[in-house]
């Protein structure tokens, strides 16, 4: 199948490696053109770690080469990249193509199903809780080490209506790994890296500020750890409230990392021993803060406040990230304003997230 991969970092480098491997047929678009440029000169993309991969990859020139020639549709980019590869791809798609959200933050599928409507356009939209897998890129731009490839991957369709078909899809591309949840609401719900990375780099800061290497799993001591837990209860309150399942904390490390249920700071010090516990930020100007504070934090706190849940430790956090980068990280979320959503009901809400515009 020919899947365009909207992103060009390491999530959407691993994907490609992964679809080829496959024997799907991937094209990689990145928007500036510079990550992909080694393997537009004709570099082979190459793949270690949790799997192997050597290989051509097709190179989108532009984003109407990368939407008219596909099949399928992933957008695999941060939170802060979504509105502007939305825009770019709303003028080629056509009623009926595919496209995936890995992973959906901020309410951006129904930005894309707003868009798309204005258009006349009607596709399935399937969003994702979590990415495929975790890797990093590597400075030759041609290789990403894949640290993991997760066992479960939360999703869920807009419309609702078209979950079997998303459901069947994503399996036919990625393998038996998919959990189908109850809505787009449910999967808002379901994006747990922001509340943990909030834990990890709020009580970690001047490693990262320093540019220390460290040990990620290492440093989720039981303290770090139980941060992390008591922003999940917030979590897991609104999920209830609005009757609506979702993974819980120590569910999402034990199945994504392939440990025993324990402690948050249990798992992490086991994937540590053994090697798998990952490197945290060397800077403050990490995703961390500026996607996952903007576009995983604060539609969680927005989605407590419509359901009568506020979220005192995410809001917190929200104003402490705020404060150390001097940076007001709330306004630079460009999906909810474009949206609106602030100004509607939680009935209103979870309407949008089944049918779409």
């Amino acid at each position: 199948m020919r899947v365009s991969i909207l992103g060009a970092g390491s999530i959407a480098f691993g994907m490609a490696a992964y679809l080829a491997k496959e024997g799907h047929d991937p094209m990689l678009w990145s928007p500036s053109g510079k990550s992909t440029s080694v393997l537009a000169d004709g570099a082979a993309l190459t793949a270690n770690g949790a799997f192997d991969f050597f290989g051509p990859v097709r190179i989108a020139a532009d984003c109407e080469e990368a939407i008219t020639s596909a099949d399928v549709i992933v957008v695999a980019l941060p939170g802060y990249g979504h509105k502007a590869a939305f825009d770019a791809a709303i003028p080629y798609l056509k009623s009926g193509q595919p496209v995936i959200i890995s992973s959906h933050c901020s309410f951006g599928a129904l930005y894309l199903s707003k868009g798309l409507a204005a258009r006349g356009v009607k596709l399935p939209i399937t969003v994702w809780g979590t990415t495929l897998l975790t890797g990093r890129q590597q400075p030759d731009l041609a290789t990403v080490k894949v640290n993991t490839v997760r066992q479960k991957v939360d999703i869920a369709t807009l419309p609702k209506s078209e979950i079997e078909a998303g459901h069947a899809l994503c399996t036919e591309l990625f393998g038996d790994r998919f959990v189908k949840r109850d809505g787009l609401m449910a999967i808002s719900l379901s994006n747990l890296n922001p509340q943990n990375h909030l834990g990890i780099a709020l009580l970690n800061l001047t490693r990262m500020e320093k540019g220390e290497t460290w040990g990620q799993g290492d440093n989720i001591t039981p303290t770090v750890g139980r941060v992390i837990e008591t922003l999940d209860e917030e979590r897991l309150a609104i999920a209830a409230t609005l009757g609506l399942s979702v993974r819980t904390v120590r569910e999402h490390f034990s199945l994504s990392f392939h440990v025993p249920m324990g402690s948050v700071s249990e798992m992490n010090q086991q994937m540590h021993a053994e090697g798998r516990g990952g490197f945290g930020p060397t800077t403050v100007d990490s995703r961390y803060i500026y996607e996952d504070v903007p576009f995983g934090l604060v539609p969680t706190s927005l989605l407590g406040r419509l359901a009568g849940k506020p979220t005192q430790l995410h809001d917190a956090g929200i104003a402490m990230m705020s404060a150390a980068t001097g940076h007001d990280l709330p306004a630079e979320n460009d999906l909810l304003p474009a949206i609106g959503i602030e100004a509607l009901t939680i009935e209103q809400v979870a309407k949008l997230c089944e049918e779409g515009y």
